[in-house]
C-alpha cells in the first residue's frame, strides 16, 4: 500500500484542511464498477487539484442493522478485509481513505448534518461522485436533490453514476461478486474483479498439524463471514519471494481436526519450504478444486490434501504461474 495514504477512523481531520474530491459507498472487493467511479474521482481530482477520496463504512450498515435487529441471517458476507479493501482503494488512486464507524449515533444523524459534518466540515468537499440512487442519513432520508441544494450552498459540486455493466450488460454489484464467490466461481468473479480474488495478511501460528503430515501450511485469518466457498483452492502466494509461489490452499473450519469453528485460510507452497511467520502475503485464488469435508482419520485426510496437491500442480503445468 502507497505510504503516502492517509487512513483517517474521526472526521474532521486532525492533519489537514485540504480540499478534497470525494466518493461514498461500501466498496468491498473494489469490483469493476467500484473501480470507474475510483477513476472519475482520481481525474477530476487532478484536474481541480483536490485530494481523491473515499468515505467508506465499518461495520457495513446492514450489518449493522442486522445486528439491532437481531437478524443475523441478513449480514452481507464480507468480500474484503478492512486492510485489502484500503490496499485495493490506494491501488486505484485514492489518497484519503475515511473510515466512517457505523453506529447509533450516525444512523440518527440527520440527513443535513451527514452533509454538513462530515463532507463540509469534515473532509472540505469541493467535488462529489456518488451512485444515482445513493441515500443517507436518519432512515435514508438524504437524496441526490438535497445533496445538490447543499452543495450550492457550500460550495461543492456533486455528479451521479450509472451503474457500470460487464460485457453481457449486466450489473456489476458487490452482491453479484458475492454470488460468485459464494459457488467457487472464480472466472466469474475474476471478470467482476478484474483481477484474480484475493486475501491477504500476516501468516500466524497454526497448530503445527500440517507440518506432521508432510504439507505444511501458512495460516491467515480471513473477513468473517466470509464471501468465499469454504473448499480447496490452486493459488498463487505474493510476498515470500520476488516471484509469486504455486500452492494449494483450504478455505473453512478444518472439521477433521477440530471443533471450534474459526475460519482460517490455510496455504500449502509446492515443493518449497519457505519460513514465512509473521510475514504479509497476499493469496491470490485461481480455482476452486473441491468443497471442504471431514474425514475419519488423519491417513484419509493426508491421501486427499497429497491429491489436492497434485491437482494444483497439473493447473501450473496447463496455465503457468
Amino acid at each position: 500500500m502507497n505510504t503516502d495514504i492517509r487512513l483517517y477512523r474521526h472526521l474532521p481531520r486532525h492533519d489537514s484542511t485540504a480540499p478534497s474530491a470525494v466518493t461514498i459507498g461500501n466498496f468491498d472487493g473494489v469490483h469493476r464498477g467500484h473501480q470507474a467511479i475510483l477513476a472519475q474521482v482520481r481525474e477530476r481530482a487532478g484536474a481541480l487539484g483536490l485530494v481523491p477520496t473515499v468515505m467508506t463504512f465499518a461495520p457495513h450498515p446492514r450489518a449493522f442493522f442486522a445486528h439491532r435487529g437481531q437478524r443475523p441471517e441478513l449480514i452481507p458476507t464480507q468480500i474484503s478485509s478492512l486492510r485489502d479493501k484500503a490496499g485495493l482503494l490506494g491501488e486505484h488512486g485514492m489518497r484519503q481513505i475515511v473510515i466512517q464507524r457505523f453506529d447509533q449515533h450516525l444512523a440518527d444523524m440527520g440527513a443535513e448534518d451527514f452533509i454538513r459534518r462530515l463532507l463540509v466540515q469534515g473532509l472540505n468537499t469541493r467535488w462529489l461522485l456518488v451512485g444515482e440512487d445513493f441515500r443517507y442519513g436518519h432512515k435514508r432520508s438524504g437524496d441526490i436533490d438535497l445533496l445538490r441544494r447543499m452543495g450550492r450552498e457550500h460550495g461543492f459540486e456533486v455528479r451521479t453514476l450509472a451503474d457500470v455493466a460487464d460485457s453481457q450488460g449486466q450489473r456489476i454489484s458487490s452482491s453479484a461478486l458475492r454470488t460468485a464467490l459464494a459457488v467457487g466461481n472464480l472466472e466469474r468473479s475474476c471478470e467482476l474483479l478484474g483481477a484474480p480474488y484475493r486475501i491477504s495478511g500476516h501468516v500466524i501460528h497454526g497448530r503445527k498439524l500440517g507440518r506432521d503430515l508432510g504439507f505444511p501450511t501458512l495460516n491467515l485469518r480471513v473477513p468473517e463471514p466470509c464471501a468465499a466457498r469454504s473448499g480447496i483452492y490452486v493459488v498463487r502466494v505474493h510476498g515470500l519471494d520476488e516471484h509469486p509461489l504455486p500452492g494449494v490452499a483450504s478455505l473453512g473450519v478444518r472439521p477433521t481436526v477440530t471443533r471450534d469453528g474459526t475460519l482460517l485460510l490455510e496455504t500449502h507452497i509446492l515443493d518449497r519450504r519457505v519460513d514465512a511467520y509473521g510475514k504479509l502475503v497476499r493469496v491470490e485464488f485461481l480455482e476452486f478444486l473441491r468443497d471442504e469435508e471431514s474425514f475419519p482419520d488423519l491417513t484419509t485426510l493426508t491421501a486427499a490434501i497429497r491429491q489436492d496437491a497434485q491437482g494444483a500442480r497439473d493447473y501450473f503445468a496447463s496455465h503457468g504461474l
